[in-house]
């Protein structure tokens, strides 16, 4: 038997009256994923605990089958893994994104314009990122150059506790009520201000403000923890697995949970992106013997967070046209099974994750066509079945919960 999960980051919304009050998923083209709802058993999963920030962190080790009460210890830690970095019992790691603010003279005055700073590119970051690094690194504070906008402080002795808020959450927001607080917060607080005196006029930025993109101008840091321990998945359902996924967060949960991580050309985390290779590149990791996939679409989370609706409808018809290859593709094997969800809703009114449960179809080879539906928010909810997050690998591999 062989296992895919094809997984769209943040497809899960909610009605809109401009997409005639229909959700995204309801709105979009999506033939195969229609197919494989009514040739499937159905539910809704819920995927961020009680108690815990929606985001994909806590929503994909749901749903790989690592309860977030057990093992969550934080975002960063699990980049940092993906990245190569050893974290050590006195390091925390804090997620740095590169943001553009507002021009406001007072930093504390100044809005969230953009979390990613207009989608930067990882090479034009890395250049901004050795700068913040020669210009406010230290023996104690480290920091690492990632992917996109995307990268790391490690801080020796930080503080775990200290409270920080994603910039995704806050755009179009005065920042002054999101900056750091609490014990740490006077050191996190001055880098972030002393890298908006410096950023502004690097070349880089300077570069794209000529070009007319938004200028990389500040770093915001977020989703720090400490090392992270999981049981490897192997260990808990039997089978060898690989993810495939542009984003560091979800091959740094692969790797710890013993998983290995394909590399591949032109994964973006947008709608650009090499989408086809990523579908290519599991039926190999299978072809050579491998029992599990994981398949990670970050591009409708990405359209989530910058309101654009007609983007996360072209992401989400582009995880259907996934769905296609693989359903057409994995004819070659003699049995198999796709799970195919979302993590988390990401819905285009708040531009930020949700908790709320999020469909989710499990189907296998050959079954019959029960039944005409869609698969959406109203037709999973209908179903009446309804799992706890971290239980979902387990029916969908075993059939119990």
């Amino acid at each position: 038997m062989k296992y895919v999960v094809l997984l769209g980051d943040g497809m899960a919304d909610e009605k809109i009256a401009a997409l005639d009050n229909k959700t995204p998923l309801q709105y979009a083209n999506t033939p195969h994923m229609d197919y494989l709802a009514a040739r499937s058993v159905i539910g809704m999963a819920g995927t961020v605990p009680e108690g815990f920030q929606p985001g994909s962190d806590v929503a994909n080790l749901s749903v790989l089958g690592y309860n977030p009460k057990e093992y969550y210890t934080g975002r960063s830690p699990l980049e940092a893994v993906s990245m190569g970095i050893e974290l050590n019992d006195e390091d925390v790691a804090f997620r740095c994104n590169l943001v553009t603010l507002s021009e406001k003279e007072r930093y504390e005055e100044k809005t969230m314009v953009d979390y990613s700073a207009d989608e930067i590119t990882t090479a034009e970051s890395g250049q901004l990122m050795a700068e913040v690094s020669k210009q406010l690194g230290s023996g104690q504070l480290k920091f690492f150059p990632g992917f996109g906008f995307r990268h790391l402080l490690v801080w020796t002795g930080g503080p775990p506790e200290v409270k920080l808020t994603p910039p995704h959450d806050i755009s179009g927001r005065v920042i002054k009520p999101y900056l750091p607080q609490g014990r740490g917060s006077e050191i996190l607080f001055n880098l972030m201000k002393e890298s908006n005196s410096f950023l502004p006029s690097h070349p880089v930025n300077r570069k794209r403000s000529e070009t007319g993109l938004r200028p990389a101008n500040s770093i915001w840091f977020w989703g720090q923890g400490k090392r992270p321990e999981l049981p490897k998945f192997q260990d808990k359902f039997g089978l060898s697995g690989s993810v495939i996924s542009a984003v560091d967060l979800i091959k740094g949960i692969g790797l710890c949970a013993g998983l290995d991580v394909v590399k591949l050309e032109g994964v973006t985390g947008t709608v650009k992106t090499n989408y086809k290779g990523k579908v290519r590149a599991a039926l190999e990791e299978l072809q050579k013997g491998k029992d599990f996939v994981y398949i990670h679409v970050e591009a409708p989370d990405a359209a989530g967070h910058r309101g654009e609706p007609e983007t996360k409808i072209r992401a989400i018809e582009m995880v259907d046209e996934m769905l296609g290859m693989l359903l057409e593709e994995m004819k070659c094997f003699e049995n198999y099974k796709i799970l195919l969800l979302p993590d988390h809703p990401t819905p285009l009114r708040t531009m930020t994750h949700s908790s709320n449960p999020v469909p989710f179809a499990v189907y296998a080879r050959d079954c019959p066509k029960e039944k005409s539906r869609t698969f959406d928010e109203d037709s999973a909810a209908a179903s009446g079945l309804y799992l706890t997050g971290h239980t979902l690998m387990d029916f969908f591999i075993n059939g119990k919960n």
